[in-house]
């Protein structure tokens, strides 16, 4: 695992919170784990922020900036900002794979 001195800023700061809807549930199935990260963060700081927080082991680690969309509010039209997206597959899933291609052999 990684110790914290590792990133610049605090592996809070690079994992806002988790994504609650019906596909990052249905992801949860197969062990992916979906977060909103701090825009400016990589797939490197953001592999070590998880190992460190949540004491496991990823895989890999997929990231994505979703593009900021228009809000209105009444005759007003502004934006909303825009958010960087993680997705990370932990090593259960891993181990799972192993096994079924075990008992397949």
């Amino acid at each position: 695992m990684v110790d914290s001195s590792y990133f610049n800023l605090s592996s809070n700061d690079i994992i806002k919170y988790p994504i609650i809807t019906d596909k990052a549930t249905r992801l949860l199935e197969n062990n992916q784990y979906s977060f909103i990260v701090n825009p400016s963060s990589d797939k490197i700081t953001i592999k070590a922020a998880i190992e460190y927080i949540f004491d496991v082991k990823v895989i890999k680690v997929n990231t994505c900036q979703l593009p900021r969309k228009k809000k209105r509010v009444g005759k007003y039209l502004g934006w909303k900002s825009q958010y960087k997206k993680a997705i990370y597959f932990s090593r259960w899933r891993y181990n799972k794979l192993i096994c079924r291609k075990l008992t397949v052999i």
